[in-house]
């Protein structure tokens, strides 16, 4: 298969050692890459259980065989480990240009396991590896990393983690690019006990092809394509804040720690009044034509906050806005700098500072929070990151805090906190939080919202419109939505560049350019083949680790109505839900564990059964 190098850097940090591995093309024809290789990997060579902080643990940096190419969409790359939030495999998306650069690098992604004895960094420059010491760049904020290794590197681009990561906060992230998070499971706490403080990548090889022309037109078509498309133009000018204001209308705009859905002041911190305030600039991903990323510039309290650092986003204005009932977007952006620089996931400190807040309303902790006060989220984002007093139990995970303390419910799924998306308004993102092995995941799911239109996805046999408030039937869009965002999880494409739904689906064209790439020509069917078989290697991992149907449930808020809103008054039914995640399992082919080896041999899987038979 083209498109691909076939093999991966292999790199033991505890030796020193550095290695290619030559990957299986039958893993290739299976999976792609990106999520499916990597999930791969590591349930071949990471046994469950492992304790996430442990040498064992693995961090892959997974390409699929898109990057490298400067097609729109595909600056994207995943990373993949045992996260210190669920102890269970978890993967975590990325743009800006790194992507770019390791698909040019000669091998599809970076194997990283052992500790090394001193903090290091990991140099791939024009195919030549090396582990280099990294003692002057501990305790030093991501830009400052990157600005360091650039001037010793030219032309690198850098992923790395800030003093949170080193101090072993759950909440860090891998900060890539200065300001592009790879947030969520943690995976910034894994590269600090793995003590690797950044890797640095410049490519110097042409992606190999089965069609070099056929590909470089399609490539332009697809970019063209995107920019006729209104609500991507949109998109490109207000970032993805554009839609804050509009999910507060209808009612789901993630606010007072999910106690409500509408925020008053949503206006003053939507897409319109950034880009009217503080929007200096707008970035983007390599070969991307959109330029969605924003970047700011403006003080708060006398601290400046800089260009270099981006700026925030939807999830992050919601997390650190609304969620905390703060209106002030000077003090939103500086969070959001905060966090980037101590490379801190920016929902997850949000849902953490919003459960102080409830916490301290509630008499609960002594530190007095209070709802809306944009100086105490950003001090509250310092002690995070140096895990100073409370923070420092926080940072060892909100879940058992809040449990600690009797705060309840608390925000999280499998331990990870909830993202920007109100599911009593999107009751399949729901069912979607709940199943996904990954825990309260917004990327790899249905929103229902995109069904609210005529003749959805025709393609794939969605004709008619959907309820986003009713359950029934939502089970089989749930499947159908993940093995689709799955495929694309597997070539590494972004969300905001594939179209699911509406007039300008784009799968058509992806799949052609796909051929193009790999030889590979691909069938509706078959890309959900893959995107099933990929999501079926995550939850037979978290199966051999212990996770069952019981978990996937939601917190209890959820079964409770909003108090006002377009969507208030509709709490989820516990029963139907129930009976929809069971109708889930029954379609998947899972038991109360996963797959099962009857499902795996449908996929493809048959060497993986050994894995289901020891699971008894």
């Amino acid at each position: 298969m083209t498109g691909v190098f076939g093999r991966y850097l292999w790199v033991d940090l505890s030796s020193g050692q550095i290695r290619e591995r030559e990957i299986p093309t039958k893993w290739y024809e299976l999976h792609l890459g990106g999520r499916g290789i990597a999930a791969r990997l590591l349930l071949e060579h990471v046994p469950p259980c492992t304790d996430p902080f442990s040498p064992e643990n693995a961090l892959v940096f997974a390409t699929g065989p898109f990057q490298g190419t400067g097609l729109a969409g595909a600056g994207r790359h995943v990373l993949m480990a045992i996260s210190p939030k669920t102890r269970s495999i978890a993967d975590s998306y990325v743009g800006g240009f790194l992507a770019h650069e390791l698909g040019r690098s000669g091998y599809d992604g970076i194997f990283i396991f052992g500790k090394a004895p001193e903090p290091v960094y990991l140099l791939l420059y024009e195919g030549k590896a090396e582990i280099r010491p990294a003692q002057d760049l501990w305790g030093k904020f991501t830009a400052d990393v990157e600005k360091e290794l650039q001037r010793r590197h030219p032309g690198v681009r850098v992923a790395a983690i800030g003093p949170a990561g080193e101090k072993l906060v759950s909440q860090a992230c891998v900060i890539h690019d200065r300001n592009r998070a790879a947030g969520r499971p943690g995976l910034g706490a894994v590269m600090g006990a793995k003590l690797l403080k950044a890797l640095a990548v410049k490519g110097h090889l042409e992606k190999p092809l089965a069609d070099p022309e056929k590909f470089a037109k399609a490539r332009a078509e697809f970019a063209r394509d995107l920019l006729s498309d209104p609500g991507t133009l949109r998109f490109g000018e207000y970032g993805t804040a554009r839609g804050l204001t509009w999910l507060s209308e209808m009612g789901i705009l993630p606010t007072k720690n999910f106690q409500e859905g509408v925020f008053d002041f949503a206006q003053a911190i939507g897409g319109e009044a950034l880009k009217d305030t503080i929007l200096v600039d707008r970035d983007t991903c390599a070969g991307c034509p959109i330029r969605c990323k924003r970047v700011v510039k403006t003080e708060f309290l006398g601290r400046e906050v800089l260009p270099e650092y981006g700026g925030p986003e939807y999830e992050t204005l919601a997390a650190l806005g609304s969620l905390c009932l703060c209106a002030d977007l000077a003090a939103i952006s500086l969070a959001n700098q905060l966090c980037n620089a101590y490379g801190l996931d920016t929902i997850s400190v949000g849902v953490a500072i919003a459960s102080l807040m409830e916490a301290s309303e509630k008499g609960l902790i002594k530190e007095k929070v209070a709802w809306g006060d944009g100086k105490a989220i950003v001090e509250w984002v310092e002690r995070i990151g140096r895990r100073e007093g409370l923070g420092d139990e926080i940072a060892q995970g909100l879940e058992a805090w809040a449990n600690k303390i009797g705060l309840y419910p608390v925000m999280t799924i499998k331990g990870v906190e909830v993202p920007m998306h109100e599911p009593r308004g999107k009751v399949g993102l729901g069912i979607s939080y709940a199943v996904t092995p990954r825990g309260a995941n917004h990327m790899e799911g249905l929103h229902d919202t995109m069904l609210e239109q005529d003749n959805p996805t025709p393609e794939l046999g969605v004709t008619s419109r959907y309820d986003r408030f009713s359950l029934e039937g939502k089970a089989r869009l749930v499947v159908l939505y993940e093995d689709l965002r799955s495929f694309v999880n597997s070539l590494v494409m972004c969300a905001f560049t594939t179209k699911e739904s509406g007039p300008y689906y784009n799968f058509p064209k992806i799949r052609e350019l796909l051929a193009y790439a790999t030889g590979l020509e691909l069938g509706p069917k078959d890309m959900l083949l893959i995107g099933a078989r990929n999501f079926a290697l995550m939850r037979l991992y978290s199966g051999l680790c212990g996770y069952t149907k019981a978990e996937d449930r939601l917190p209890s808020r959820f079964h409770e109505p909003l108090p006002r809103g377009a969507s208030a008054g509709r709490p989820i039914d516990p029963a139907l839900f129930q009976k929809e995640v069971d109708e889930y399992y029954r379609l998947r082919g899972w038991d109360d564990r996963g797959p099962t080896p009857e499902t795996l041999r449908k996929l493809g899987l048959e060497e993986l059964v050994r894995f289901v038979q020891d699971k008894g």
